[in-house]
């Protein structure tokens, strides 16, 4: 098994965040000053996080005006945000103090946050898999399915930050929102930009509904709290979780 850094705690972010992206440049600055692994559980205001190619296709204007968007450096592909959605953002300098040891390697920095989350996942009775899920947006090997069905999509960047070497490893989980209707907003995002891509529905799952099928039950009202938990111990490498109000 492969370590990420020591995080120390996780931050837990009970509002959601105005703009994520912008979190967490200023999360990989603070990184690149301080030497400092950091752990953010949050949410985000509803909309679609999408690539930068986004916004060199004729149809970006009138799609630009139509949906809530936001527009991030990385590749990828289209990302609902919002209710019944949770993000894990990662940051750590790559060549310092007790980061130095820690995965270089793309590859090996999703495998272990891959096992990181499927881990917390398996304290929910839900089994999770790194794998590729057809017709699911943001398609990507290192996805966790349920199934056959997306449940979390996972990015990963490196930048040079005040010329020190820094990454980002990011989760977006499929807590308790429903998949058609994520899957519908995606879908009319690209139907409005012109790209002719479509996603499918039944691509995609959600905790609630893994932990329904594994359980035989609708989960309790608190299912998305214990998740929390569960990822803050699980990443969390000295102290309990530290929960902010933003």
């Amino acid at each position: 098994m492969v370590s990420l850094p020591v995080f120390g705690f996780v931050s837990v972010h009970e509002r959601p965040l105005a703009d994520g992206i912008a979190a967490e440049s200023g999360w990989m600055a603070s990184a690149a000053r301080t030497g400092r692994a950091a752990a953010h559980l949050w949410r985000g205001e509803p909309g679609l996080v999408v690539p930068r190619s986004c916004t060199t296709l004729p149809g970006w204007p009138a799609a630009a005006q139509a949906h809530r968007v936001r527009v991030r450096a990385s590749g990828g592909g289209v990302v609902p945000q919002g209710p019944g959605l949770l993000n894990l953002s990662l940051v750590w300098r790559a060549d310092t103090g007790a980061t130095a040891g820690a995965p270089s390697g793309t590859e090996v920095i999703y495998r272990a946050l891959c096992e990181g989350l499927a881990s917390a996942l398996a304290r929910l009775g839900v089994v999770a898999a790194p794998q590729a899920v057809r017709g699911s947006f943001c398609d990507g090997r290192f996805n966790l399915a349920v199934a056959g069905r997306k449940l979390v999509g996972t990015a990963q960047s490196w930048r040079r930050v005040a010329g020190a070497p820094v990454v980002l490893a990011h989760a977006v989980i499929v807590v308790d929102a429903d998949p058609q209707a994520l899957t519908a907003a995606a879908n009319a995002f690209e139907r409005d930009l012109g790209s002719g891509r479509r996603y499918h529905a039944e691509a995609l799952t959600s905790v609630a509904l893994a932990w329904q099928q594994a359980h035989g039950r609708a989960p309790d009202a608190d299912l998305a709290s214990r998740l929390i938990t569960a990822l803050a111990e699980r990443f969390a490498g000295l102290v309990a979780p530290r929960q902010f109000a933003a």
